[in-house]
């Protein structure tokens, strides 16, 4: 291995059309990865080699954002000694990917290709084209609730350039009334759980208050739930670290996403933060919401 070949990353980008996956890929040319975009697969060998052997700079961060269509064989073919390759694949509900298309009247690839008659279609058949190709090893987004300014912030959490990628973990609270995560690995329902909303002055607080935070956590109940849960995602992480996964997200949903799913979000994170690379995310926190 040449010395030029140490430290050379390539993140596969692809996704579902609508998903979000350019914006990704502009996110990480200003973090200072080379993008190319549309690169031709017949060509994918010489840029391996040229990875491989290059002493440009420009080639030591790489970003790589290919179609449904060409996806399996950049999945494939981005082997080279000395380059570690992250697949980052951008999803989104497919009600969500309707409305963007229609929001912005842009025409599917899929369409303009004749591979569909219709944009449902379209949208079905490119699910069908990734499906067999999305495994654990690949980093999944699920942008459907996710603003530009957190998909950035998670772009860079992942991908940052002062660290090589490893295990990591992100923590998200959330709502049932609001809808599921949909790029969670796990989901934890802890609807089980004493609700502060019953509480008329609690009420308006949120699991990032103490008062609110100290009432979940606190409960015996909750106690003993949080040591069979550690117990066992203790035991899981360790698990998908020897698997090679780079990424695991855990979803704690209660009714609304304000007060118990909030904290038990909270003390995980607190709990496993010493150990992995982990990030905090409440989806639905509304300060003085009280519609939990």
């Amino acid at each position: 291995m040449t010395e030029a070949a140490q430290h050379r990353r390539v993140i596969l980008v692809s996704g579902m059309s609508g998903a979000g996956k350019s914006t990704a890929t502009r996110f990480l040319e200003d973090m200072g990865y080379h993008c190319i975009d549309n690169f031709p697969v017949q060509m994918l060998s010489l840029l391996v080699d040229m990875i491989e052997n290059s002493t440009d700079q420009r080639y030591q961060f790489i970003a790589l954002s290919t179609s449904a269509q060409d996806f399996p064989e950049f999945q494939r073919g981005l082997k080279g000694e000395g380059i570690e390759v992250f697949t980052l694949f951008l999803d989104a509900a497919d009600n969500i990917l309707l409305h963007r298309y229609k929001s912005t009247r842009r025409v599917h690839p899929l369409l303009l290709s004749n591979q569909a008659n219709t944009l449902e279609e379209a949208i079905d058949v490119e699910r069908q084209m990734f499906q067999k190709y999305i495994n654990d090893s690949v980093i999944t987004i699920d942008t459907t609730f996710v603003t530009e300014k957190e998909l950035k912030r998670k772009i860079e959490s992942y991908f940052s350039k002062r660290s090589v990628p490893s295990f990591s973990i992100s923590f998200i609270s959330f709502g049932y009334k609001n809808g599921v995560p949909m790029d969670a690995d796990l989901m934890i329902d802890v609807r089980f759980l004493p609700n502060p909303y019953w509480e008329v002055e609690l009420r308006p607080y949120s699991g990032n208050d103490e008062c609110i935070y100290s009432y979940v956590i606190d409960k015996p109940e909750t106690q003993e739930f949080l040591k069979r849960l550690v117990s066992f995602l203790d035991y899981a992480f360790e698990e998908y670290v020897k698997e090679g996964k780079n990424h695991f997200t855990v979803a704690i949903g209660c009714t609304g996403g304000q007060h118990r799913s909030v904290s038990v979000a909270n003390y995980l994170y607190n709990h496993y933060k010493s150990q992995y690379n982990s990030y905090i995310e409440h989806r639905d926190v509304q300060e003085h919401d009280s519609n939990e």
